[in-house]
């Protein structure tokens, strides 16, 4: 990477996020230490991160509002850290849009390779904007229909008919880059976990119908309905690229 990709953490324990910290610029990461969501919302002001990685248990302010607020704002990724290992706060937390979590104590080597791993899923906001008319021609030979709108598997962004982007978090991308990759085919959750490289846990699993609910409420005409992604009783899902017509 041309530029060290930047990366805030967020702990309320000193000791803690400064040793995610030291070992995350010993690689190369670019890093911004915060003792909470003021200090986060703050440094957020001056400079975006490519990625969070958040506490989920400090006084101050939980991590699930945190993200909750963070996600409103703009689409970053966080890594959520859990004390706890509640796995209904994992599940809230991928359903408010997280893209994955690890335990606290925390074994750095695992945190580095799910940190790689969220970031080769994202979209580098910082390059998407640069996209000149070469690229932007180029961009047109990966737009797949979606129902109300256009996946742009380029830019691996969500957008409408009149080209305004939807928010869309990087697993969800995940999913229907799987989906624009299998149209008309029956995917069990187990495959598209498997196929859009997230991890195979309870948590994960139960959030693939959360997040596949999240995805219809932007895609589809009529999302009580749904008949761009369909639920095929007992084997999972398929997306039918012209809805009912198909």
């Amino acid at each position: 990477m041309s530029q060290s990709q930047h990366i805030f953490i967020v702990d309320d324990e000193a000791p803690a996020r400064e040793m995610v910290g030291d070992y995350l610029k010993m690689h190369g990461f670019a890093v911004t230490l915060c003792d909470g969501g003021k200090t986060l919302r703050a440094a957020i002001e001056t400079n975006v991160p490519d990625l969070v990685v958040l506490d989920l248990n400090m006084p101050e302010e939980d991590g699930l509002s945190i993200i909750r607020d963070l996600k409103s704002r703009a689409n970053i990724p966080v890594i959520m850290l859990t004390a706890t290992a509640s796995p209904i706060d994992r599940v809230v937390g991928l359903e408010l849009g997280a893209d994955d979590y690890i335990a606290k104590p925390c074994e750095l080597r695992e945190l580095m390779a799910r940190i790689r791993s969220v970031l080769r899923r994202s979209t580098p906001v910082k390059t998407v904007a640069g996209t000149d008319a070469a690229g932007a021609k180029a961009t047109k030979n990966q737009l797949v229909r979606f129902g109300t709108k256009w996946l742009d598997l380029e830019a691996q962004a969500l957008r409408d008919d009149e080209g305004n982007e939807h928010p869309l978090t990087a697993s969800e991308f995940g999913l229907l880059k799987v989906f624009a990759a299998n149209p008309k085919r029956v995917l069990s959750r187990e495959r598209l976990l498997e196929l859009a490289n997230a991890r195979d846990s309870e948590a994960f699993d139960r959030a693939v119908d959360l997040r596949i609910m999240r995805i219809r409420r932007k895609i589809e005409p009529d999302p009580a309905k749904p008949a761009v992604i369909r639920t095929i009783r007992g084997g999972g899902y398929l997306f039918s690229p012209a809805g009912d017509k198909a």
